[in-house]
């Protein structure tokens, strides 16, 4: 039984991730995507609760559209997927790679292919951030124009 803690970081990076790289993640490990639906892809509704200053009384702020996917391998490994949207083909693929992902032999080569899922997404990142910051102005470093 894998580590619940790694489980849910493996998680963490394929929710990042695009249809495409999950597809590409599976591929890179030599894993086939198929897997018996137990929950055919569905979209729904959650309510979205926010509190006031982080520590007040709950609130329901809205709702959020969430997609979720639950597969069963030939093997016996349940993987189960929610993601925030409609791409029913992204909960799937992570439900499928969430399975695989249980299979110790599978487990290192879908390591690496998150991993560098979350290089290639943390790089991105980096690169808006620094594009935002050339355009910032710190009003507080301008003269006033009052001498």
């Amino acid at each position: 039984m894998p580590d619940p803690a790694a489980r849910r970081h493996a998680m963490e990076r394929a929710g990042q991730a695009s249809p495409a790289e999950l597809l590409a993640a599976l591929v890179q490990a030599g894993i086939t995507p198929e897997a018996e639906d137990l929950r055919p892809a569905e979209t729904g509704l959650v309510m979205v609760r926010g509190r006031i200053g982080g520590d007040g009384r709950p609130f329901n702020a809205g709702e959020a559209t969430v997609t979720r996917a639950a597969v069963r391998l030939p093997g016996g490994e349940t993987g189960f997927a929610y993601h925030l949207g409609r791409d029913r083909d992204r909960a799937r693929l992570a439900a499928i790679l969430d399975a695989h992902w249980q299979r110790p032999e599978a487990r290192p080569a879908l390591d690496a292919a998150l991993t560098a899922i979350a290089a290639r997404r943390a790089e991105a990142a980096r690169q808006a951030a620094r594009k935002v910051a050339a355009t910032r102005v710190n009003f507080f470093t301008l003269a006033r124009g009052e001498d």
